[in-house]
């Protein structure tokens, strides 16, 4: 058992046993006696959190017909915008002050750059997004295209902590049949780059994260034994969390309480899920592995409660999150439509299609909602997760029906630490690259960058309170 008692509790305080352990949530007991909440907070060992999830097959809103529409931007810049009935963004409206809409910027990092390339536009599509690099067109070990903005972020900001980065995915995305277009499959599959050469795997199943973050045990065998038991990770530490608990004031003690609670809830849904895989009865999706929820819905939630948990701990502060790949077939019924989301990207710029593609992407959005919901409601410190940390949400394509990437779609949610304000839309000029918008977020953050992949200047993320104006408007 490892953890300070007294006045002063480490903000690295844990409590640990055989193998298991937890790391404390932000505690009142951890601000030294006689400084107050501010102080903490703006204690340079706690920077923003970064969480960057990729939309693959970009949106309705990046056609044409559906960016007249209002389908993803809305139709004034600035403040006060609207979000019309249609929009992609209707099921994040009751958290507008924390959405930094950003509209029509380009990744072109990820068109072709020669006649071998054309054609391989969801090949490369998912390694650009958070590097905005090209990547070198080969099947060998000769893999190279550039650093992640979050690795660059876990670099500087994570070594302090169990887990530099945190890195996951919802859908199955080992193209074992092998890539196309002269590609290696890990510009298709990775999100996160630790070096131009370095992919970082991402992890889909919930029990494989909740065990990597809070351990399970010393081996593979004592985690099979706990799990044969139905034994709570928790109930192997009761005697440690009550004397941590007991040295704590009334409302810290309730700060844990309620943290303890979250984590027992998602074990044991994760352990419901697994029992209801491991039963014989009939599912969904029968070929899914026994550690992964038929429901896209049930998925997702377990998923972000997890990373609100690591989060909140600070055993990470980057994430990176991929909500599906290139070229999926899966549906979404609830949407209203029961076309595959990659069918329904090629909608042939026909109204109707262009909308049932709508339906999908705003029914995708609404798990965001869940994840947003839970971060302003987790109190850290002074505020809430929401207010420190910066949510990157996009797509490095734009109309998936053309492959371009051009107009394509980018949402930073969060305030991180007042790098972001919130509640405005920020229309880019034709022809700006996302990376600009990428610099001034990590300059906002802490980073001395000057450029990052084809940025040729910043993107002004701020507007001055009251402006709004239609898009296009002098």
């Amino acid at each position: 058992m490892k953890f300070i008692t007294g006045k002063h509790l480490s903000r690295r305080a844990f409590i640990g046993r055989m193998g298991a352990g937890v790391a404390l949530p932000f505690l009142s007991a951890m601000v030294p006696a006689g400084r107050a909440w501010a102080a903490s907070s703006s204690n340079p060992r706690l920077p923003s959190r970064l969480v960057c999830i990729e939309e693959s097959m970009g949106c309705a809103g990046g056609s044409d017909w559906g960016h007249a529409q209002g389908l993803f931007a809305p139709t004034e810049a600035g403040r006060g915008f609207t979000l019309g009935t249609d929009s992609q963004l209707k099921p994040l409206e009751d958290y507008r002050d924390y959405l930094t809409i950003v509209s029509s910027t380009d990744c072109h990092m990820a068109d072709p750059f020669n006649a071998d390339e054309i054609g391989g536009d969801h090949d490369r599509s998912t390694a650009v997004f958070l590097t905005q690099a090209h990547p070198k067109q080969t099947r060998g070990s000769d893999i190279h295209i550039g650093t992640s903005i979050d690795q660059l972020h876990a670099q500087r900001f994570g070594q302090d902590t169990v887990l530099p980065s945190l890195e996951l995915c919802v859908e199955e995305i080992d193209r074992g049949g092998g890539c196309a277009y002269n590609y290696h499959c890990a510009y298709t599959t990775s999100l996160a780059w630790a070096t131009p050469s370095q992919p970082l795997p991402a992890i889909r199943e919930p029990r494989a994260v909740f065990e990597r973050l809070f351990g399970a045990g010393d081996s593979e065998q004592d985690r099979m034994e706990r799990r044969r038991t139905d034994k709570s990770m928790l109930d192997w530490m009761v005697s440690e969390i009550n004397r941590v608990s007991a040295s704590l004031g009334p409302v810290d003690r309730v700060a844990l309480d309620e943290y303890l609670q979250h984590i027992r809830e998602v074990e044991r849904r994760i352990q419901l899920m697994e029992a209801r895989n491991s039963s014989g009865e009939e599912r969904e999706m029968p070929e899914a592995p026994s550690g992964i929820p038929d429901s896209w819905d049930e998925h997702m939630q377990l998923m972000f409660d997890l990373q609100v948990l690591a989060l909140q701990s600070d055993m990470t502060r980057v994430i990176t999150f991929k909500t599906g790949f290139d070229q999926s077939n899966r549906t979404f019924p609830q949407s209203g439509t029961n076309k595959s989301i990659h069918g329904a990207s090629h909608h042939g710029n026909v109204p109707d299609d262009i909308m049932d593609f709508n339906r999908i992407n705003t029914y995708r959005m609404g798990a965001l909602a869940y994840f947003l919901e839970k971060m302003k409601g987790t109190i850290d410190g002074d505020g809430s997760l929401l207010d420190k940390t910066a949510i990157v949400w996009g797509s490095p394509m734009g109309d998936p029906n053309l492959h371009n990437h051009k107009r394509c779609p980018l949402l930073l949610m969060g305030h991180a630490n007042g790098a972001l304000e919130g509640g405005v839309h920020i229309p880019a000029a034709e022809g700006t690259p996302m990376a600009n918008a990428f610099v001034t977020l990590m300059q906002g953050m802490g980073h001395e960058m000057d450029s990052f992949g084809d940025s040729n200047g910043t993107l002004d993320l701020k507007v001055a309170p009251g402006m709004s104006s239609a898009v296009g408007a002098a």
